[in-house]
């Protein structure tokens, strides 16, 4: 009820968010200090919240709400020690946790590790649980209530989905290779995993993580975005209250240096990240080197076609707004360019139509349930969209519509940046597209428009792009769309789709520069990466002096 009625008083505007960021009584893994007006954020290591190390006081970072750019808490840098003492960093502690927790997790019958993800499940799918943990996305995040509660409905469906892991763990076998030989195959877990989640989806990535290892016998240290903690450290604390063994599951936080300890720390087998290219390169690098199995999803730019003289307009025009503008376009899938084929006369009209739609979008704090574009993540994360707008209309392009400057009643200081519109007009698919508006991954509620003569245009100009996470095809035509799905390059394709991201009974196939590493998040492909496989091979004879091998290289089957 305190959080129903905490919601309440945001929506009316009663108080700020920011004031009622921190509760003691509701959030224990923040630690309050006397004097102090700010909370520190606790790492959860073998089944409670452990406060930072006094050396780390020095190392804070701040997590501030979007909305408002007050400081909500500060974040510890986990990898550092507490010179004052001989105790381990909390990196080192977590690590050490869940490697003493691995022999008897990894032992434990795959049914039993199921039957608490089951429990899992069935309890995150209680509305006033999904309703605090999506509080605290919005209240760190910016996303409104409604794309929040989104947010954790999708990681909930990977946690369900690995309630079921023992079909795809099951290994092959082949009997009598040679007489009385037999041969199995089992997939077994790897050991100590991690996970590296952003800050766009707080909820979601760290269940794209966290339930997969733990349901295939891993045991996990997940480090969630220093601008976004609390949503991990829910999803955490609910698992224990549940009777996950300490140890299986550890939240640690951090920025570069704790990244950097897990990449390099010899008792992690398997790292997971989401995040940007820069990042995620160097991570899988770095990580690579020594001797991880590392998934990396990275950057994206991805494009919709839509057949202006057979999609249905309405509807299109509604979902590519919602495509690329929702979540403040903080989204890896979100659709941040549009290719019009067609003539240019024809699509004049599309994008005013777009641009109106995008009118109808209201700016506002993520709190208040009329408001559809929440605020960019931090100042520098606007400043740098703005740079870019500016820098496109320097090189030619149009500015049909122009979010920035966006001032939100209440929430002034807030990172606010309206939907916008950056028309290219008509492009020559023979030559490669430079505006930065087109090249960058802006990562913010912009949308790049061209158009293009012909599908073959608009298909050859998708895959010249060095991203592939995913793209969408608007058209009521099967042939174009066959065309397209077999043509295209990009990983996920949508036909009438805006935002194609696979359910978890696949897995998520983003593919070129929008990945590093061979294996795809969730589905088979996740249950493959946690996973290795070890393969047994026995002789058993009914009968004393079998022959058991000599000197030379074993021939079998030979009778």
């Amino acid at each position: 009820m305190m959080l129903l009625a905490r919601l309440r008083s945001i929506r009316s505007n009663k108080i700020t968010a920011a004031a009622l960021s921190t509760q003691p009584n509701n959030a224990p893994w923040l630690q309050y200090y006397p004097n102090h007006k700010h909370p520190d954020v606790m790492n959860f290591i073998n089944g409670s919240f452990q406060p930072p190390a006094i050396g780390t006081c020095t190392d804070r970072i701040e997590c501030r709400d979007p909305s408002t750019n007050e400081v909500l808490s500060y974040v510890p840098e986990s990898s550092i020690k507490d010179d004052t003492t001989t105790t381990p960093s909390a990196l080192e502690q977590a690590v050490a946790a869940a490697k003493d927790a691995y022999p008897s997790w990894s032992s434990t019958p795959v049914q039993s590790r199921q039957r608490i993800l089951l429990e899992y499940a069935h309890f995150l799918h209680k509305k006033e649980v999904r309703e605090e943990i999506a509080y605290w996305i919005t209240l760190e995040n910016g996303k409104t209530m409604a794309d929040a509660m989104g947010d954790v409905w999708r990681g909930l469906e990977v946690v369900e989905a690995a309630t079921r892991v023992g079909n795809d763990m099951m290994g092959d076998s082949l009997q009598n290779l040679s007489s009385g030989l037999d041969t199995i195959s089992y997939r077994v877990p790897l050991g100590v995993c991690a996970g590296i989640a952003p800050f766009n989806f707080p909820a979601m990535i760290p269940l794209w993580m966290a339930p997969l290892a733990l349901a295939t016998g891993n045991t996990y240290v997940l480090k969630p975005s220093e601008k976004t903690p609390s949503a991990s450290m829910l999803l955490a604390s609910y698992l224990n209250d549940l009777g996950l063994p300490p140890g299986v599951l550890n939240v640690i936080n951090g920025s570069h240096d704790t990244v950097d300890g897990l990449l390099t720390h010899p008792d992690i087998k398997a790292i997971s990240f989401v995040g940007s290219n820069k990042a995620g390169e160097y991570i899988h690098d770095v990580g690579s080197k020594n001797g991880k199995r590392v998934q990396a999803n990275l950057g994206a730019k991805n494009h919709a076609t839509i057949i202006m003289n057979d999609a249905d307009r309405a509807s299109t025009i509604k979902a590519i707004a919602g495509a690329a503008f929702g979540a403040a376009g903080q989204r890896c899938m979100a659709l941040s360019v549009v290719i019009l084929v067609g003539e240019l006369s024809e699509s004049e009209g599309w994008v005013n139509e777009v641009v109106e739609e995008a009118k109808k979008l209201k700016v506002g704090n993520g709190f208040q349930e009329d408001v559809d574009v929440g605020p960019l993540i931090s100042k520098e994360a606007a400043d740098r969209a703005e740079s870019i707008i500016q820098s496109s209309i320097d090189e030619g392009a149009t500015c049909r519509l122009d979010g920035r400057g966006a001032v939100v009643d209440g929430f002034e200081d807030g990172n606010f940046l309206g939907p916008t519109v950056i028309d290219l007009n008509c492009v020559n698919p023979n030559e490669p597209i430079t505006n930065p508006a087109y090249t960058e991954e802006i990562f913010a509620p912009v949308l790049t428009v061209l158009t293009v003569p012909t599908l073959d245009d608009a298909i050859k100009i998708t895959n010249s792009n060095p991203y592939g996470n995913g793209c969408a095809i608007f058209t009521s035509s099967g042939a174009a769309a066959r065309k397209y799905q077999f043509e295209i390059e990009a990983g996920q394709v949508g036909i009438n789709v805006p935002i194609p991201v696979p359910l978890p009974f696949f897995s998520f196939t983003g593919n070129k520069a929008s990945i590093r590493g061979d294996v795809n998040f969730y589905g088979k492909s996740g249950v493959n990466f946690f996973t290795q496989l070890k393969t047994v091979t026995s002789n058993w004879q009914y009968q004393e002096g079998a022959d058991l091998g000599g000197v030379t290289m074993p021939v079998v089957g030979t009778k």
